[in-house]
């Protein structure tokens, strides 16, 4: 039995005050759900002050992004040893916005879904077909295509202990959402492709939604059979918003 997960991704949203606030209500909230995992990905920057609160709660944390590489002079990067500094025990890996706007091929995700891997913490490895791509019928193709780059650097055990969530990126922050017969349509085709490799990690793997999931949606996305939680970008920004989702999840 695979346990929910709802994982809110603050993006580049928040400030010092907004954020302990945030965090503060997320924790508060947190305390009366059982049966599923919650955790928060906040603005690097704020890391620090996030875990500060969440310490001995049953909130997670999580970074947005991490390098490739360890060390070195890479100016402005986080190094997912920095990151397990504070004690994060997810990362964000190929969000579609660092794909569409910083340029990061399949090859680099997989890299950094290497990186973060073999470091302990668990990837959130996003993947997921633009509009464009939807309405041309390949969603099925280029989930794969993402999804086979990570075999290709890790072998046929690349997503045990890991965490996926599928965005339609025309879903992302446009009001559009897949319609829960749509979503599980996409998870159980990612389930099948990766039981090609293994079928035992391909029934543990929690497969995430992270396409504008909102409270009015969340329990009939979450109630379908492959769909195990969420990837929360807007309505995680709300305290009351994300922990009616996380509700949904239970």
């Amino acid at each position: 039995m695979r346990t929910p997960l709802v994982a809110g991704n603050w993006k580049m949203n928040g400030s010092r005050e907004s954020i302990k606030e945030l965090i503060n209500g997320v924790v508060e909230g947190a305390k009366s759900l059982t049966g599923v995992v919650v955790a928060v990905c906040p603005p690097s920057i704020y890391i620090a002050d996030v875990t500060a609160v969440t310490s001995g709660s049953s909130v997670e944390v999580g970074s947005q992004d991490a390098c490739t590489e360890l060390k070195g002079a890479f100016t402005g990067e986080t190094s997912i040893e920095m990151v397990k500094d504070f004690s994060c025990k997810y990362a964000i890996i190929g969000h579609s916005e660092r794909r569409s706007i910083y340029g990061e091929t399949d090859e680099v995700v997989a890299e950094k879904f290497t990186t973060v891997k073999n470091s302990g913490v668990i990837p959130i490895f996003c993947i997921g077909e633009t509009l464009e791509e939807r309405e041309g019928g390949i969603t099925e193709e280029v989930c794969a295509r993402q999804i086979d780059a990570v075999f290709a650097a890790q072998g046929d055990d690349a997503f045990a202990g890991s965490v996926i969530a599928y965005e339609p990126v025309w879903a992302i922050g446009t009001g559009k959402t897949a319609s829960p017969e749509q979503a599980q349509s996409v998870h159980a085709f990612i389930r099948q492709h990766l039981a090609k490799r293994n079928a035992d990690i391909a029934e543990k793997v929690q497969i995430l939604y992270g396409g504008s999931m909102n409270p009015a949606n969340a329990k009939e996305l979450i109630g379908q059979p492959d769909i195990d939680g969420g990837l929360i970008g807007g309505a995680s920004l709300k305290a009351e918003d994300f922990m009616a989702v996380c509700q949904a999840g239970q």
